[in-house]
């Protein structure tokens, strides 16, 4: 037995809390803006994943008017910091809706450090970090589809394996639905089958 949801009928708020608890867990971008005015702003996005490989993009979706979008429209610049289980309190306290104009880094208590190739300053406590230029946006409905093309990226040590991240070092936080956050929980690894490999049920 299931139950069918209509979005028409259930209206947008209602089948908006309905995606968010089911598309889930959800990576989280910590966005980093400057304004023109040179003030600093820092939010979480939890609609964010890769867009492109080459050349390097990553997107994250600004939900209304916020002023993470309104700095990246007016400078091209952000940077985007992983958000670690460690500064969970601090990650959710920059989705506060501070009045316009409040650095976030300033309010929450969190460290900016400068970046190196964009103006808006990376979050110093967090391992990782991905310095981008605007590529382009793209507006649906009442959201707007960032792009940001990746300049130059920052890992801190102690999180490499091997040269690579590890996600049991990194603990990146993912968003669920409502209030619920979650960690990383059991890591499973399965190879991909090449098809020359694979074995048909029915054969």
């Amino acid at each position: 037995m299931r139950t069918d949801f209509d979005p028409d009928e259930l209206g947008p708020g209602a089948f908006y809390k309905f995606l968010t608890g089911v598309v889930v867990p959800r990576p989280i971008a910590w966005v980093a803006t400057t304004s023109a005015d040179g003030v600093h702003n820092l939010a979480p996005h939890s609609f964010f994943t890769v867009a492109c490989v080459t050349p390097p993009i990553v997107q994250f979706t600004s939900v209304g008017r916020k002023d993470s979008l309104a700095n990246v429209e007016a400078t091209g610049e952000m940077t985007v910091s992983l958000t670690p289980e460690w500064l969970v309190d601090e990650v959710n306290a920059t989705a506060t809706n501070f009045e316009h104009g409040r650095d976030e880094f300033a309010e929450v208590g969190l460290e900016p450090e400068p970046a190196l190739r964009v103006r808006p300053p990376r979050v110093a406590r967090s391992p990782v970090a991905l310095e981008c230029v605007l590529h382009s946006t793209v507006g649906l409905g009442d959201s707007t589809v960032v792009f940001g093309r990746v300049v130059h990226a920052v890992v801190s040590d102690d999180v490499l394996v091997d040269g690579r991240p590890d996600v049991g070092r990194l603990k990146p936080l993912a968003r669920l639905g409502g209030s619920q956050w979650s960690t990383i929980g059991e890591v499973l690894e399965r190879r991909r089958i090449d098809v020359r490999d694979w074995d048909y049920p029915g054969d």
